[in-house]
């Protein structure tokens, strides 16, 4: 396998005159971007200014949200708050003198809401200690995310790819599973996850350019990120248990992951690629049989989950056994 540093310091060259390359298909992307999306604002779904007894009728239908799916609540609206970490990787690894940072801009811009309009939610409905939450946000703010990318700007737009989708999927499956107690977190997820899902298109997009222009290297990248997708939230005080407790829940897990992997190594055509280096028929092979050792991962997780119970200050340390 070709060495970590010919991918990243001695490649960063070549890599900087593809992402160059590529500004016009970014601009291109964000225009259709603009085309395709319906601006809103937390407050158009809000209940702070409902009169007190919608807004009493609407604590008492919120009050009805298992704890299990408060947890996901929680990890998302959590995840969401960690914008400035992502702003400040997409600006360091691509630039902020280009189509890239317009992109970057207008990304975080649309990002901001999503925690805005969940904070907004939790606290009118009162589903939390938000005092304990408050101090779990800070704490994950203050830790910092630095992943081990090697200043790699594909590993960036390879993980952006993988991440928006499963930031997606999470929020779909968790609007869904309150659906049956109170329909505006529906709602308010719902528009979360129309606009993630347009900013993985995005993303999926320039990944694929970066394949056809420096297949090799991007199979490389690829290969260092999609086997262990480390969710942009893992540095949350406690996050290993809120995962499991998502996982178990069926909101998110490794199974979603899975078919996250199989639908962008289809989408970028990674086993159908010719003409690659020795290295790169490597990196593709392995990547082929992720799906397998996702499948092996979530079988044995599984097989070993036997009744936990789980404690959050969030949750005011209410006993949650499954």
């Amino acid at each position: 396998m070709v060495s970590a540093l010919s991918h990243t310091q001695s490649s960063r060259p070549q890599q900087d005159a593809v992402l160059a390359d590529l500004e016009a298909v970014v601009q291109r992307q964000i225009d259709a971007h603009l085309q395709r999306r319906r601006l809103w604002f937390p407050s158009d779904l809000s209940a702070v200014e409902a009169e007190p007894a919608q807004l009493a009728e609407l604590r008492v239908a919120a009050g009805g949200i298992p704890d299990a799916v408060r947890v996901g609540l929680a990890i998302n609206l959590l995840t969401e708050e960690g914008l400035p970490h992502f702003h400040r990787l997409i600006a360091t690894h691509l630039g902020t003198d280009n189509p890239w940072n317009t992109w970057n801009n207008l990304w975080t811009a649309e990002e901001d809401r999503h925690g805005c309009a969940l904070r907004d939610y939790v606290r009118d409905t009162g589903l939390f200690d938000m005092g304990a939450l408050e101090r779990m946000q800070y704490r994950y703010i203050e830790s910092g995310f630095n992943p081990d990318w090697g200043r790699d700007p594909y590993r960036l737009l390879a993980y952006t790819s993988l991440q928006e989708r499963a930031t997606q999927m999470a929020h779909a499956n968790t609007g869904r599973a309150c659906a049956a107690h109170e329909t505006r977190i529906q709602q308010v997820l719902a528009h979360i996850s129309s606009d993630e899902s347009r900013h993985h298109a995005f993303y999926r997009s320039v990944f694929a350019g970066i394949i056809e222009r420096d297949p090799n290297r991007a199979l490389y990248a690829l290969l260092k990120v999609m086997p262990a997708l480390a969710m942009p939230g893992h540095t949350i005080p406690d996050y290993d248990h809120m995962a499991e407790v998502v996982r178990r829940a069926g909101l998110y897990g490794p199974r979603h992951y899975q078919k996250i992997v199989e639908e962008l190594l289809e989408f970028w055509g990674i086993g159908r690629l010719s003409g690659l280096s020795a290295e790169g028929r490597a990196c593709q092979e392995k990547l082929m049989r992720v799906p397998a050792r996702l499948t092996r991962m979530s079988d044995y997780q599984d097989a070993k989950a036997g009744p936990r119970e789980f404690r959050f200050d969030f949750l005011h340390q209410r006993a949650l056994v499954f």
